[in-house]
């Protein structure tokens, strides 16, 4: 299935494909965390959704549960699924991570352009708000290397979550595409607010009691919100 982000797209996250028809309503894709489920690549083999899937394989190092042995190689096997439109791929593999990790990484980059599946290039945070220069600089790395760049970083106060949109909309007007948003409670309206500012994909859980970050609305919230916003430009 195809799956581009020329305008915003929201990501039913979800470690379970069945969850799928739930999402229907409000999503435009579902995020397959592989890294949660108990057998990605079979459920992958089985999925008859109708929502395209952007695949994410995260890492122990970058907040999820993969381990480095094997983790991009599923990747790579999930590119033959037609329903996944998008995979993740962390900046810190493309950049300089362990031995080899580096030229494996970019060589599921290279598969994918291939295989005609976009690539979101993400980096996290999970303590903090780097410095705007930072914060420009990794986000604009990560779209250099991507078709989107994806960055989410935990705000504690409001002038993080500040940076944030200034950030998101200073690359968009420069003609990248990106995803952004701040975690945690501080920045929680960002996940609403950073689509006005130009970020093209925002993540919510399918169910509510297994979100994959801090500070995530529920599903139909998220949409109800972004849609509203949007309107009112």
């Amino acid at each position: 299935m195809s799956l581009s982000f020329d305008r915003f797209r929201l990501a039913a996250s979800t470690a379970d494909l069945s969850e799928e028809p739930l999402a229907r309503d409000s999503a435009d894709c579902v995020e397959f965390r592989m890294d949660l489920a108990d057998e990605p690549l079979a459920e992958l083999e089985s999925y008859d959704g109708e929502l395209p899937i952007l695949a994410t394989n995260r890492a122990e190092w970058e907040g999820g549960e993969a381990t480095d042995d094997g983790r991009l190689d599923a990747l790579e096997t999930a590119l033959v699924h037609d329903a996944v439109g998008a995979i993740d791929v962390e900046l810190a593999a493309l950049d300089h991570d362990g031995p080899g990790e580096t030229a494996r990484a970019n060589a599921l980059l290279d598969a994918a352009t291939a295989a005609g599946v976009v690539v979101v290039v993400s980096t996290h945070d999970f303590g903090a708000t780097p410095p705007k220069p930072a914060l420009r600089d990794r986000l604009r790395r990560a779209s250099e290397h991507g078709d989107v760049g994806k960055i989410a970083v935990t705000a504690t106060d409001r002038s993080d979550a500040l940076a944030v949109l200034s950030v998101t909309h200073e690359l968009t007007a420069a003609g990248l595409d990106v995803a952004t948003m701040a975690m945690g409670a501080a920045g929680s309206h960002t996940r609403a607010v950073a689509p006005v500012y130009g970020s093209k994909i925002g993540y919510a859980p399918v169910d509510p009691a297994h979100a994959t970050a801090p500070g995530q609305y529920d599903l139909e919230t998220l949409r109800t919100l972004v849609d509203r916003l949007s309107a009112a430009e």
